[in-house]
């Protein structure tokens, strides 16, 4: 008995291609997103730099700082994931802010903002920009 083999893999190719086509504009299906992760993220090294202001102990201000640095970097990582992995051509097209809304953002939660600074002014400022990015993501979900 003679196979053909070439006809058996183009069978084969055809049971096992996928009979649906789905798009998504971000990775995964939409929820698994959301700029609260940044927030509390930002929150936290709010209240870090105001225990800081308020202890003297240097033993105390050291841990504080590299707490206040790892969750700075936190913020970073939430919002980069929201900026690259979820907004996408349309959103940036009926918001054209967003992108210098993010930059701002990310430089806040880095070393020349919250990251490299104990003010609480620079983190109210930090969560200010989440709080218009969060606005903007909301308003992308109802529609």
């Amino acid at each position: 008995m003679i196979r053909n083999e070439g006809r058996d893999s183009q069978v084969l190719l055809k049971l096992l291609r996928p009979k649906t086509t789905v798009s998504a504009h971000c990775d995964l299906p939409c929820g698994v997103y959301d700029p609260a992760q940044a927030r509390i993220e930002a929150e936290s090294v709010k209240a870090i730099a105001e225990k800081y202001a308020a202890n003297e102990d240097p033993e105390f201000r050291a841990r504080a700082i590299l707490i206040k640095e790892q969750r700075s970097e936190l913020v970073k990582h939430h919002l980069w994931v929201l900026w690259t992995d979820y907004f996408k051509p349309p959103h940036f097209e009926k918001y054209p802010q967003l992108h210098q809304l993010f930059n701002e953002a990310t430089k806040l939660a880095g070393a020349a903002g919250t990251k490299g600074s104990m003010d609480v002014k620079v983190a109210d400022e930090l969560l200010g920009k989440i709080s218009e990015i969060d606005t903007i993501f909301w308003e992308t979900k109802k529609g």
